[in-house]
């Protein structure tokens, strides 16, 4: 079970005992259970964790200090205040103001003592795993790098060199008693073994990989655990075998069904929300600049066809007639002061939603790119047309994880997720994706 899981069930149980707790000292031992109500409880409870997963408190790279965490569950008891008043309000629901205000306190004073000690716990050397990285070239220092910046339960116990691979690691940092690796595991205290050598071939210790295997070690190669870490692929350093015995990449006819029943009910509600908005949205274009409401550009869609994607105009009418297809910048001078909201709040890719319904795209998959920019990406980004076996979407993985894409090199950052995404496709991070995208809207990061 994964830390963001183990807190967001902690939070459930603390918000359902501050619930009973309020209605206890607002009302003593007799009434209370008189005062509790199921609806109203479990209302609380799903907002309890929308709120927090809104304020990033299942984030564990976000909360790296106390004064951080305190400012964050403060926001998020505000939050819930206010949203729980205006829910009970809606739905007439009796609220007890008393009530509500204890168990809020009592909520909010029990969650930033949870998630302090959790955040004690994981990070407590006793609970980090330690990793021994098999190889001292450039891909075992990258990983060694990783394990070194990223705030995840791993400690780097060292290097083992193998014979004919290049060092790029500190000498300090190798490690070995010359009695064989497991033997080396066992004197690092270690657990894990990532198999991190740039050139297999001729030097890779195979008896000695497997014992550490039988041995009860964890082994996994370096795309994997860089995979575990980030949320995305080590394109770079992935083989075509790779691929093809990974776990993962397999879109069945049950997925799809799925997803494309998940598709038609998204775009129909958010189409029923929106419609009666977009024509004042219409108007504040007009007024802004000249040329059309809706922008039609061709894309590149799944196995490589090209459709129509609607948008919201959010540059200058005929921007790209001198200069032709080009990368937004930042604070580019084409987009007008209208686009610029619409950008930041996404609301400029609303009419997709028209194109989810006819098929072209999906509600959750990889930005569809223009020919031009995928005729150039194919030459330079290994495994580039991979990204194109899936439909693309109006949101996916890399939008939520990885701002805006301008240049070759923000492409293979992007495909590094967009491919984790198709390798891990399910229910569970199809809805992950929806939530962080709703925080995108709201806060508008990310957009250029």
């Amino acid at each position: 079970m994964n830390s963001p899981l183990i807190l967001m069930l902690g939070d459930v149980l603390i918000a359902a005992a501050a619930d009973y707790t309020g209605a206890l000292v607002r009302f003593g031992i007799k009434e209370s259970s008189h005062r509790v109500d199921l609806s109203q409880m479990l209302l609380f409870l799903g907002g309890t964790v929308v709120i927090s997963y809104l304020m990033e408190l299942y984030n564990l790279e976000k909360q790296t200090a106390k004064k951080e965490l305190f400012f964050r569950i403060l926001l998020g008891m505000a939050g819930l205040f206010i949203t729980m008043s205006s829910l009970y309000y809606l739905l007439q629901i009796n609220m007890y103001r008393g009530m509500f205000v204890i168990t809020l306190c009592i909520f909010g004073v029990f969650q930033f003592l949870w998630h302090l000690g959790f955040l004690h716990l994981v990070h407590a050397p006793g609970f980090a795993q330690r990793v021994i990285v098999l190889g001292t070239g450039s891909l075992a220092k990258k990983i060694g790098d990783l394990i070194l910046t990223t705030n995840h339960r791993h400690i780097l116990q060292g290097y083992v060199n193998i014979t004919g691979e290049s060092v790029h690691v500190p000498a300090g940092a190798i490690v070995g008693n010359g009695h064989g690796l497991v033997a080396t595991m066992r004197e690092e205290k270690a657990r894990k073994l990532v198999v991190s050598l740039s050139e297999r071939r001729g030097v890779f210790p195979v008896q000695d990989v497997m014992c550490c295997k039988f041995n009860g070690i964890e082994v996994v190669d370096a795309p994997s655990f860089y995979e575990e870490i980030t949320g995305k692929l080590l394109v770079e350093n992935i083989t075509p075998s790779w691929f093809i015995f990974s776990n993962g990449f397999r879109i069945t006819p049950a997925t799809k069904l799925s997803k494309r029943s998940f598709d038609i009910v998204c775009s129909l509600i958010g189409l029923a929300l929106t419609l009666p908005f977009l024509p004042l949205v219409a108007l504040l274009i007009k007024l802004d600049s000249r040329g059309p409401v809706i922008l039609r550009q061709v894309r590149v869609g799944e196995k490589d066809k090209q459709f129509v994607l609607y948008k919201l105009r959010t540059m200058r009418q005929n921007a790209e007639q001198v200069t032709g297809a080009v990368w937004a910048e930042k604070n580019d001078p084409r987009i007008t002061r209208v686009g610029s909201f619409l950008r930041k709040t996404r609301i400029d890719e609303l009419p997709q939603l028209y194109n989810v319904l006819k098929g072209n795209m999906s509600f959750i998959g990889p930005r569809p790119e223009r020919p031009e920019f995928v005729e150039q990406l194919k030459k330079v980004v290994p495994y580039y047309s991979e990204r194109h076996f899936v439909k693309p979407g109006v949101t996916g993985w890399a939008q939520i994880r990885y701002p805006y894409g301008a240049s070759v090199e923000d492409a293979l950052e992007k495909l590094r997720y967009d491919l984790y995404y198709i390798k891990n496709v399910s229910l569970i991070l199809e809805m992950q994706i929806a939530f962080e995208t709703f925080k995108v809207m709201l806060f508008g990061r990310g957009a250029r």
